[in-house]
């Protein structure tokens, strides 16, 4: 049976048209006028949706001190676009402000785009909640962070899922925790954690597999250079959403510049997709040799490049000096970023548990921290 479902008045899944998502990210640069008119650049180019992200610095991760010895988990690795920074630099400069976002919400839709969001934790999920958004995204780096997606699940709006780093076992957990509290309608998109990420790191085929093994709607979350994955996976296996992030002018610079698409590109990407679908896809030999090269394999393993982005996934971290006997709580410790410690759902059965010994700030949780 074809999978599909509806967003306000639009129809997403097979035999209806490709859900094309602009990522405005932190490409506004903290200008609120940069943020208007990159949400000008999209209706033009004629995507159905802008997406935001709704965090603060202090929702995200912790400001560590670079004296502390655990800064090291806390800095971007050498090969990233924001190498050397540490994440909570990153996010001061990438947030976009909650202030703005219900004017721009508005602004959107005058021009007749959906305008939604991605919630990191509760309180963006209350916000986005009073803003009255159409449905919910879920980062890629999220996908394990059990309360959050019990917490989106519960508001009883579609979602869309990234997979990124996510194991197989790690999307159905994610599907079930949030079917099971309340999500009608549900879509995971193939997504690589790289930034950008080279064409033979793509391995496209994970959306026919997603779309098979979860049974649900599939499509790309596309960090690569250029519009041709996005082309690919909707020309050769049939993505029913594409999301790609985009700017004004990549030599503007921008946190997520490098990877981004320029308005005219936008244009591009739109008006070839929707050529595809009236009138069918019909592959160049280059475009075979190139779709060859990133359609790799469903592995589900990050590679190497991806691997080292486990700074941006969420674990449980130390938040507060602790003493050896005294009682793990909220307020000492947390799920944020970076993914060096224990899985996020292992919280709540370590919460009222005692610490085996001294813990400085910032400092994984691991077993052997945790008295038996």
């Amino acid at each position: 049976m074809p999978q599909e479902f509806e967003i306000a008045d639009r129809k997403i899944g097979e035999g209806h048209p490709c859900f094309i998502v602009a990522e405005m990210s932190g490409n506004h640069k903290q200008d609120i006028r940069r943020a208007y008119a990159l949400i000008d650049a999209a209706a033009e180019a004629g995507v159905d949706a802008v997406k935001f992200q709704t965090y603060t610095p202090d929702t995200l991760t912790i400001d560590v001190p670079r004296e502390n010895p655990n800064i090291k988990y806390f800095l971007i690795g050498e090969t990233n676009t924001w190498a050397g920074q540490t994440l909570y630099d990153l996010y001061k400069t990438a947030y976009t402000p909650w202030d703005w976002q219900p004017e721009l919400k508005e602004y959107g839709e005058q021009q007749g785009l959906l305008v939604f969001s991605t919630p990191f934790d509760a309180t963006a999920v209350d916000f986005l909640g009073k803003m009255n958004v159409s449905l919910y995204k879920v980062a890629s780096f999220e996908a394990a962070d059990v309360e959050l997606l019990e917490y989106i699940g519960k508001t009883k709006k579609p979602v869309i899922l990234s997979r990124g780093l996510a194991s197989i076992a790690e999307i159905q957990q994610a599907i079930t925790v949030l079917r099971s509290n309340g999500t009608p309608q549900l879509a995971v998109l193939h997504c690589v954690s790289s930034y950008p990420a080279l064409p033979e790191q793509m391995n496209l085929s994970h959306i026919t597999d997603i779309r098979k093994r979860f049974g649900v709607i599939a499509g790309l979350s596309d960090h690569s250079l250029g519009v041709e994955a996005a082309q690919y996976s909707v020309g050769y296996l049939h993505a029913a959403i594409i999301e790609k992030h985009f700017t004004l002018k990549r030599a503007d610079g921008g946190p997520d510049a490098t990877f981004s698409l320029e308005p005219h590109e936008l244009i591009q990407l739109v008006q070839s997709i929707r050529n595809i679908e009236a009138n069918g896809f019909h592959p160049t030999e280059t475009d075979d040799q190139n779709f060859h090269i990133m359609k790799g394999e469903a592995s589900y393993t990050p590679d190497k490049r991806e691997h080292e982005n486990i700074v941006f996934k969420r674990s449980l971290f130390v938040t507060a000096n602790i003493k050896a006997g005294e009682i793990f709580t909220r307020n000492n410790i947390r799920s944020i970023r970076p993914g060096n410690g224990l899985p996020p759902n292992r919280l709540q059965g370590i919460l009222g548990k005692r610490a085996s010994q001294d813990i400085i700030f910032a400092t994984p949780l691991s077993e052997e921290l945790i008295s038996p």
